[in-house]
């Protein structure tokens, strides 16, 4: 251990104080992340380390910092409900709770809301509403399709409906009845239903995120929203990282104009607050008791979240067009030939400000892998994501501005300039 932090210090020059916390971390804390950075204090676009360096953030704390760092509406709201109630419980009534289920059921055309603490946890209630609607009707349609590539989460029933099995395997035995087809195919989705009787819903996202931003063909969550409709099928949409003003629409199925049974979000909801909340239609619904959270629904996460959704939906008329940029730049300065050893980047792909490519073999070869590309990026003081080994995703703020954007691709063009 004490050598690993020798390297990264070496690397990154840490400072004592951030060995100290690098030190008492990897003592202490579960061994689950792989983290560099010691970060402080966030401002908009920007998040600074313990020495106060600043560092463009274009991954927005995954999609979780809709609204930007230390955004002062957000703020207020949360420092106003902090002086009158933080968690009455779900005992009593909640103004709050009440007002963001309202604003989430306007935004979807959905009845009914259930608020949780996280994407994960909203998922795990989207599988349990859809088996209970199907134990209501007496029927034995309960098992799942999902997708090869998909992430839901990492509790036992949102990781079953995850496709990668590096993630799961040691977890076993998972939830059954997941069955897991081919994504952007209807043919794959129409042989799967004629072989197995019991499938009953869907669950999708509508981008693939943690795949490494895979965008389907425009008329692809059409297709899968009318088949459900003909075999009568419960469609559950994914909107925890594609949602809350992410692709220029509030919720992304909504530029396919289709009408899911059940839609989960979280992330930006709430700007870096933890919250997350599954939306249904009126019968599709729990019965007291069936369903619960201690934490769920808590009035600073609703106040953070109505904070957030009013700034959202001012920020997303530009979401589209700033989005469009980023896509161009990036293409004009690093998709610089078909062939991957010429260029840095190819299949440069997304939809508003999620955004995705794949990094060229070239650039691998040199780098000889993403973990080094990864440092080189933190050295010239920007904050990406690399998927899988090979992709780059870009999440940022959606307040992010053509300056940034400038900045973005400076930053990069140092950075591959470095493969030497």
């Amino acid at each position: 251990m004490q050598e690993k932090i020798n390297q990264i210090a070496d690397y990154l020059r840490y400072s004592s104080d951030e060995l100290e916390i690098i030190k008492k971390s990897n003592s202490y804390l579960m061994n689950t992340y792989a983290r560099e950075l010691v970060i402080t204090k966030g401002k908009g676009m920007y998040l600074y380390d313990k020495k106060g360096y600043k560092y463009l953030d274009l991954i927005g704390g995954i999609a979780t910092c809709s609204v930007g760092h230390a955004n002062k509406r957000v703020i207020d709201a949360i420092i106003d409900q902090l002086q009158e109630v933080i968690n009455p419980s779900n005992l009593y009534y909640s103004e709050l709770q009440a007002e963001l289920a309202e604003k989430l059921c306007k935004i979807t055309s959905l009845n009914r809301v259930f608020i949780s603490n996280s994407g994960t946890e909203a998922i795990e209630c989207a599988i349990k509403l859809f088996r209970r609607y199907v134990h209501v009707r007496n029927s034995n349609k309960n098992k799942l399709i999902c997708f090869k590539n998909s992430f839901h989460g990492r509790t036992l029933g949102s990781l079953s409906a995850t496709y990668e099995k590096t993630y799961k395997q040691i977890f076993e035995p998972l939830v059954k009845g997941m069955v897991h087809i081919e994504y952007n195919s209807i043919s794959a989705l129409e042989n799967a239903l004629k072989k197995d009787k019991k499938i009953g819903g869907i669950l999708i996202e509508p981008i693939q995120g943690e795949a490494g931003v895979i965008v389907p063909s425009n008329d692809y969550l059409k297709q899968v929203f009318e088949l459900c409709r003909e075999r009568d099928l419960i469609l559950i949409l994914d909107e925890i990282q594609t949602g809350n003003g992410r692709t220029g629409k509030y919720f992304c199925y909504q530029h396919s104009k289709i009408d899911p049974d059940i839609v989960v979000t979280a992330k930006g909801l709430a700007n870096g607050i933890p919250i997350g909340a599954t939306i249904s239609r009126a019968d599709i619904d729990f019965e007291k008791k069936e369903h619960g959270s201690t934490f769920g629904g808590n009035s600073v996460s609703c106040a953070a979240a109505l904070a957030t959704i009013k700034q959202i939906e001012l920020l997303m008329p530009e979401v589209a067009s700033i989005g469009k940029k980023l896509l161009k730049e990036l293409e004009n300065n690093f998709c610089l030939d078909n062939d991957d050893k010429k260029g840095y980047l190819t299949n440069i792909r997304g939809m508003g400000l999620m955004i995705g490519a794949t990094i060229s073999s070239g650039v691998i070869q040199k780098f000889a892998n993403t973990k080094t590309l990864y440092l080189k990026c933190l050295d010239n003081k920007l904050l990406v994501n690399f998927c899988h080994e090979k992709h780059l995703r870009l999440l940022p703020p959606l307040i992010i501005k053509s300056a940034h954007v400038r900045e973005g691709i400076d930053k990069l063009r140092r950075t591959f300039g470095d493969t030497g």
